[in-house]
């Protein structure tokens, strides 16, 4: 016997379809649903983690920076003493340098040469004075030339004078002190009284 279907089953297959399409999307839905869920908890998590970071290096920052102030303040203070010991080593260092040189020069002055005046700036020192002739005054640029404390003697002027109704040469030259020999010397022991080649006792 032939068996024949009335129903209506393309209308049945396409509510199955659609059916199946509907759950299909639901559990695409509740994928995307979880998978949204799982990564926005890690996201968040990340934040989270670099918010306490960034926390942390705030505050580290703030102690470095606390720290940068306290150590630019010392250093300050550290450059303040050093210059108040340099001012005072030179001062102590120097002191005696006065002393030294009126005896250098007392010492290099040769017979018939008598100062009018002595200004010092610094290691430099302008001599004036009056000669007997020229050549004392040579004599005198070579004593002081072959001083231990004295360089560099140039003559600016030498010129013809009358003092006292006597003829002489009236002097101006300029000498330099040799710091690092008179620092040398305050440190030695006082020899013997000697006199220069050519110089006064």
């Amino acid at each position: 016997m032939i068996r024949i279907n009335l129903l209506p089953h393309r209308e049945e297959k396409r509510k199955a379809r659609r059916q199946q399409f509907a759950l299909f999307s639901a559990l695409i839905a509740v994928a995307g649903l979880v998978v949204w869920f799982i990564g926005h908890t890690i996201l968040a998590g990340y934040v989270d983690g670099q918010d306490a970071k960034n926390v942390f290096l705030k505050q580290e920052i703030s102690v470095l920076d606390k720290e940068i102030v306290e150590i630019k303040g010392l250093r300050e203070q550290a450059d303040a003493l050093l210059s108040r010991k340099q001012v005072i080593e030179s001062l102590q260092t120097n002191r005696t340098e006065t002393v030294q040189l009126f005896n250098e020069l007392v010492r290099q002055m040769p017979e018939g040469v008598y100062l009018k005046t002595l200004k010092q700036s610094g290691p430099k020192i302008n001599l004036t004075g009056y000669a007997q002739s020229n050549a004392r005054v040579s004599t005198l640029m070579r004593n002081l030339e072959a001083s231990p404390h004295l360089e560099h003697a140039d003559l600016v002027e030498v010129k013809a004078a009358v003092l006292n109704t006597r003829r002489v040469s009236e002097f101006n030259l300029n000498v330099s002190i040799e710091r690092v020999k008179m620092e040398d010397s305050g440190k030695q022991k006082p020899s013997g009284s000697g006199n220069a080649p050519g110089g006064k006792p």
